[in-house]
């Protein structure tokens, strides 16, 4: 079976490829499910749209930014490649860090709780990276080490996902899968708890940082694109591990320390 081709659309020069589409999905899914809910918060309705104008082409530079300060080493040799994007190289976390960035600064300044928004975003944050983990897939990249035979025989595991994977002969490890699973029983427990336990504001975010940092920092050790900081220390995990630590010690502060009193589905700013 022949693997799938990285591009959707093809017109004259111009190249649609899946992975931008996918990523535009992802965007668009989440932006409907979190707009869904800030309405029902009572939230204003152009607040969320007013924020993403900002949050995703600072999030992509931001993304950008991360890859190549952890590339520095390719791109402090060929400085006019670092804006030239489109030839790959973006980093999920540096995204992530530029839209809490942005996400701070434009709730102060509309005068809206930023803990608030972020539990609110946080499910919209998961879906938008389960269906961009499959543009990985489309591109073939974003996989872990060559899978045994055992694995093969005893995987349950669809013939078309592991095709997908077997790259010049070799399968290997289909990680982008194992996030994007990761993710949707992240979204799953997110959407159970914020509605059977009683959460203070900020948490249901803080828990996505935990869970999604958790399980990044595993699946990453899996990967064979890794970026790294040292040696062998994997920036993803970095990232992760500070992830886990700042977001416990934060939830830790806030319920226990500031004792915060706001649950997460109250009406207030």
């Amino acid at each position: 079976m022949l693997a799938i081709n990285p591009v959707a659309i093809s017109i004259g020069s111009l190249e649609v490829r899946w992975y931008g589409i996918l990523i535009a999905l992802g965007i668009i899914l989440g932006f409907m499910i979190v707009q869904r809910e800030m309405l029902k918060r009572g939230m204003h309705p152009d607040l969320l749209t007013d924020m993403l104008i900002w949050a995703i082409p600072i999030s992509i530079i931001s993304a950008r930014i991360y890859y190549v300060i952890f590339t520095w080493d390719y791109y402090r040799d060929h400085p006019d490649q670092i804006i030239q994007i489109w030839n790959g190289g973006i980093a999920i976390h540096g995204a992530l860090i530029g839209a809490v960035i942005t996400a701070v600064i434009f709730c102060k300044k509309r005068g809206v709780s930023f803990w608030k928004v972020a539990d609110i975003t946080a499910p919209g944050l998961l879906i938008g990276q389960i269906i961009g983990r499959w543009g990985n897939f489309m591109n073939q990249e974003a996989h872990g080490g060559p899978v045994s035979e055992a694995f093969k025989e005893s995987t349950v595991i669809p013939d078309w996902i592991m095709n997908q994977m077997t790259i010049d002969g070799i399968t290997y490890h289909p990680t982008f899968l194992y996030e994007s699973l990761w993710n949707v029983v992240g979204l799953i427990l997110i959407l159970v708890i914020r509605r059977t336990l009683k959460m203070k504001r900020g948490e249901v975010f803080l828990f996505y940082v935990i869970w999604y940092s958790i399980g990044r920092f595993f699946i990453e050790g899996m990967r064979t694109d890794s970026l790294y900081v040292i040696g062998s220390l994997r920036a993803a995990q970095l990232v992760s591990v500070t992830g886990i630590v700042i977001g416990i010690a934060i939830l830790l502060y806030r319920r226990y320390v500031m004792k915060v009193k706001e649950n997460y589905d109250d009406k207030q700013k």
